[in-house]
């Protein structure tokens, strides 16, 4: 079983920050691309970011310059800073890793966390 939670979502004002975190925990022998994804009402799922484990990172052009990508490989965690949020960025943003569970396995299966809402606003 693997599991992805994700936490410290928020409300904050314009040009405010937050920082998400994000643990994947179970049995995991590797994870290779960690990243985050947020959903707006009415709008699919779209890629903020990602990071693979050698830590070159992947902007959308929306948030470059205001969102950084981090991990930590011992800590199988992935974290993001939003800076200077503006309301266009609220949205659930879920967190996803590409696992491979055993030593054996041969291909990285996609895991999702729940979710943690951002919401920027006055």
């Amino acid at each position: 079983q693997v599991q992805l939670v994700e936490s410290g979502g928020g409300l904050v004002q314009p040009g405010g920050s937050l920082r998400l975190s994000c643990a994947a925990s179970g049995s995991i022998f590797r994870i290779n691309v960690m990243g985050w994804y947020r959903q707006a009402p009415g709008k699919q799922r779209e890629l903020v970011a990602d990071i693979i484990s050698g830590g070159t990172s992947n902007y959308a052009d929306s948030v470059k310059g205001r969102f950084t990508i981090s991990r930590d490989n011992a800590k199988n965690m992935v974290y993001l800073q939003l800076n200077s949020l503006k309301p266009e960025d609220t949205a659930v943003y879920y967190c996803k890793a590409g696992i491979r569970r055993y030593i054996n396995d041969r291909i990285y299966t996609d895991y999702w966390g729940q979710g943690t809402q951002v919401t920027v606003s006055s």
